[in-house]
């Protein structure tokens, strides 16, 4: 390994990494300052942890390693398709987009966002392969996966990722998660942030149980598991969420978390009026 990669791996070790990225909104939303954390100048962070990861599970013919941009989002921040991860070995496929953060301020948030995306899919390879090598002990089966993103959000203050992971064997399931940032205070947003107290829990769970009965009750073709034992009763205090391009709150549930497999990822966006006592601000809810 040359020097040069060597002194890269010593800088990426020496970069402070926080253990929780859930940046102080509420203070950003009441004071509005503008704060910039600066570790380092260029991509190196990124640059650094994607060769890292690729140098130590990319030794397999199997995988095909790719570099290409997506549209730019807004004027400065970028998000890029770092490495594509392929596996077909017969009964077991797999397809892993890497996905990375480029040009924010906030260096050290845009490590983090980065850092946590290497190792979301660093973790999602290594379970298939394991579950690749048991199956070929018991005699062989299908297995499969499925990993990419989306910008779900793009505009002047908001940028959203999300992260999307389906098990393509079987009855196959899908899972969602998103990161949705201020791109003018360099913050990354949680749900408890925007909100003054807990009482939100209640305001939008009740929202979104009259939209089930609403909807199931306008098209048959729905369905929702609510009202019966085992049914959905309230949301969680950091459910998965994302803020949309008219500044709508919208709550996001896995397939078969509250209905049927054949509704997939179900969504819900939530009228402000219903929320609008319990937020903070209306900086990002409209």
């Amino acid at each position: 390994m040359s020097e040069q990669l060597e002194q890269m791996k010593r800088k990426y070790k020496d970069i402070p990494i926080p253990d929780e990225l859930d940046f102080v909104v509420k203070k950003a939303l009441k004071h509005k300052k503008k704060k910039h954390v600066s570790i380092m100048k260029s991509l190196g962070v990124v640059g650094v942890a994607a060769i890292l990861f690729i140098t130590g599970i990319n030794t397999s013919p199997a995988f095909a390693q790719a570099l290409s941009d997506v549209p730019v989002v807004g004027s400065l921040v970028k998000v890029l398709t770092f490495t594509e991860f392929k596996v077909d070995d017969g009964n077991a496929q797999a397809d892993i987009k890497v996905p990375a953060i480029t040009n924010m301020d906030n260096k050290t948030l845009e490590a983090s966002l980065n850092d946590k995306y290497l190792e979301e899919n660093k973790e999602l390879y290594n379970s298939f392969k394991e579950e690749m090598e048991e199956l070929k002990k018991n005699g062989g089966g299908h297995t499969g996966v499925k990993s990419d993103y989306v910008i779900k959000t793009d505009n002047d203050q908001i940028l959203v990722v999300g992260r999307y992971v389906v098990n393509t064997v079987g009855s196959s399931s899908t899972t969602f998660k998103y990161d949705t940032v201020d791109k003018k205070n360099q913050l990354l947003i949680t749900l408890p942030s925007i909100f003054k107290d807990d009482s939100y829990i209640t305001m939008i769970s009740e929202n979104i149980k009259e939209q089930m009965r609403q909807q199931m009750k306008q098209d048959s073709d729905k369905t929702y598991w609510i009202d019966d034992e085992g049914g959905f009763k309230t949301i969680a205090k950091d459910q998965t969420f994302y803020i949309n391009n008219e500044g709508k709150l919208v709550i996001s549930f896995d397939k078969y978390e509250v209905a049927p497999g054949y509704m997939g990822v179900v969504e819900f966006v939530i009228p402000t009026d219903v929320i609008a006592d319990a937020l903070v601000s209306n900086e990002y809810i409209k």
